[in-house]
């Protein structure tokens, strides 16, 4: 479902991302671990079309996205660390408003339905969105992607901030979303969250990615001293 290959993004002499390969299929979910400018988000980024690759190649269900930006987009949903919606619209006519947007039409029933099943209690389906939690918002975001069946979700920092209630919570519609067979891309600090949630782990610095883990093989322990092994030894580097 994403396929990056051999992919490095420059400014100018500043690599961004540097010779980046990986593939999220079906049922899997990829968690991207890294310090700021690690390159995770430009990897998204360049997934979303929001920015092109200075060499290699990125794919979303077998196209590549620089040369069918908009086809790949219906294949997709993004969440970012603040998903941006229309503060004076209600949370059903938010849904509808965006599903509109990708050549789907449903009724206010199918809308409740959606947001229902990501979680979002009855009574705040017709309140105003900037009402919201954080967490509340991106609940909107995931039953946008339940209802355009989207078969990859990109995610950067979605649980930033979250209360752990709200960010297990988040975990659980993932989990669900990957068991349905969707291809999740997921950007994070949360180590904890990440071994979790993920089938696979990436850790990035620097732009490169250092390590690729299958996360049923590593412990949580092990996990965080991987980690802090190689941002040490960038660091001293």
């Amino acid at each position: 479902m994403i396929t990056i290959q051999n992919i490095t993004k420059k400014y100018g002499d500043f690599t961004a991302v540097n010779n980046l390969s990986f593939n999220v299929k079906e049922g899997e979910i990829l968690c991207l671990l890294g310090a700021n400018g690690a390159g995770k988000s430009t990897t998204i980024n360049m997934l979303l079309n929001f920015t092109n690759p200075s060499s290699g190649t990125a794919e979303i269900n077998g196209l590549d996205v620089v040369k069918n930006p908009i086809k790949t987009k219906e294949f997709l949903t993004y969440i970012p660390e603040n998903l941006m919606l229309y503060p004076t619209l209600t949370a059903i006519e938010n849904l509808d408003y965006f599903t509109k947007l990708s050549g789907k039409k449903f009724d206010t029933s199918e809308l409740q339905l959606y947001l229902t099943e990501a979680g979002l209690q009855e009574e705040a389906h017709n309140k105003r969105v900037k009402t919201f939690s954080k967490g509340m918002r991106q609940k909107v975001g995931i039953a946008l992607a339940i209802a355009k069946e989207s078969k990859v979700l990109l995610l950067d920092e979605p649980t930033s901030g979250l209360d752990p209630k709200s960010s297990n919570e988040f975990m659980e519609l993932l989990t669900k979303m990957k068991n349905e067979g969707v291809a999740i891309l997921m950007a994070t600090h949360d180590l904890f969250r990440a071994k979790e949630v993920s089938t696979h782990i990436g850790i990035m610095c620097s732009g490169v990615l250092e390590n690729h883990l299958n996360t049923p093989e590593v412990s949580l322990k092990e996990l965080e001293t991987i980690y802090l092994d190689i941002m040490n030894f960038k660091n001293v580097s």
